[in-house]
């Protein structure tokens, strides 16, 4: 104790010089300001990019969208309680209660009609299946009373409600847990359909779809929920949407569009970056939205690039891609090709259980770059 007050009465004549220093002397002392920093010629670094998991981003739109409006409600198998299968309704329970996140039984008719029902009396609810093999027991509400029934009622009745949940394949589920419906919903005139790639897709098209007065079947990805993808400054707002029916190009390039949507778009950057040294410039086309369906951004590209292949993780037959060929067929965009369209899809057969097998039906990296070879006879 003796020591240390000795120190302070020998810095004490200090400090009172220094408090007799004129301002611009202490001043030396503190921390300079942005305007005096950039005088002196220092250069600030960006702050660092705050990364963010699709898993996440979903939970920030849903508790946006529940705070935003009491009329927003989530149900669905393990949504509430138990914080959601994967987890996206982490938190939400507790703090909404179980009027807004709606633990239901095992049985998706049901609880898909009470959705459909709620939102034909004004209610907007989000209505998750814990994957989207399971909503072929609710078909027909969403088919026959959810898209249908504003065009029946001549606009009068509005279904304002979000399907939403994993599509596609996962890893080792086979057959009945592994399949895309991106084109059965596509095929029907009453729906939108999303299908998200990153975090940004799937935050902002998840709030659009929540808002917008159609129903809107919202296609997500298991294998991108842990994924961790970057966003920026406008898409951590409350406010921040990203519009149904616009595809968003992911990569600038000359010789070869690539068109795609959920997880084979980052397949596509893949393919991309390793065809981009071999000279190959690959334009990448993040669909985002499959009904309706942005094909003029698809046109212009391919306008530009005289080449186009599609990739897509479901079923040739009647597929995505197979709609996509045949609307620039149909279109001016068509006198540009300077070779046939490519597809690249998932193989046509139930999905195996075997590792082996499962990833010889899944559209890999390197059957994109064969197929670019292919559509440019290189």
């Amino acid at each position: 104790m003796a020591a240390s007050a000795a120190a302070l009465r020998h810095l004490a004549p200090l400090g009172a010089r220094l408090a007799r220093l004129p301002p611009q002397g202490r001043a030396a002392g503190r921390l300079l300001q942005p305007q005096q920093q950039q005088r002196r010629g220092i250069r600030l670094s960006a702050p660092a990019p705050i990364q963010v998991t699709v898993r996440d981003a979903l939970n920030q739109a849903l508790d946006e969208e529940l705070e935003r409006d009491e009329r927003v409600f989530l149900l669905g198998e393990e949504v509430a309680q138990y914080d959601g299968a994967y987890k996206v309704s982490r938190g939400l329970w507790k703090k909404y209660g179980d009027k807004r996140v709606i633990d239901t039984p095992i049985s998706e008719m049901g609880f898909t009609g009470i959705a459909v029902g709620a939102a034909m009396a004004g209610l907007r609810p989000v209505c998750e299946f814990m994957t989207f093999n399971f909503s072929m027991q609710a078909i027909d509400q969403v088919i026959n009373s959810a898209a249908k029934t504003c065009y029946m009622s001549a606009g009068s009745i509005a279904v304002p409600i979000v399907f939403r949940g994993p599509n596609g394949a996962s890893a080792g589920v086979a057959a009945q847990h592994s399949q895309c419906f991106a084109a059965w919903y596509g095929h029907c005139p009453g729906l939108k359909v999303v299908s998200p790639w990153s975090s940004e897709d799937a935050k902002g098209l998840l709030k659009a779809s929540i808002r917008d007065d159609n129903p809107v079947v919202m296609l997500e990805n298991e294998l991108l929920y842990g994924v961790p993808f970057e966003i920026s400054e406008q898409a951590q707002s409350k406010d921040f949407l990203v519009p149904i029916g616009k595809a968003k190009i992911e990569r600038q390039g000359t010789h070869v569009t690539l068109v795609s949507h959920s997880r084979p778009v980052g397949h596509c950057l893949e393919a991309a970056a390793v065809l981009a040294k071999e000279g190959v410039e690959c334009e990448v086309i993040n669909l985002r939205t499959i009904r309706p369906m942005d094909i003029e951004t698809v046109e212009a590209s391919v306008v530009k690039t005289n080449h186009l292949v599609t990739v897509e993780g479901g079923w040739p037959q009647f597929g995505v891609g197979a709609e996509i060929c045949a609307r620039i067929m149909e279109g001016s965009a068509f006198n540009y090709l300077d070779a046939p369209a490519v597809r690249v899809t998932g193989a046509d057969v139930p999905m195996p259980y075997a590792k082996n097998l499962e990833d010889n039906c899944i559209p890999q990296v390197k059957d994109i770059i064969f197929a670019v070879k292919k559509t440019l006879n290189i």
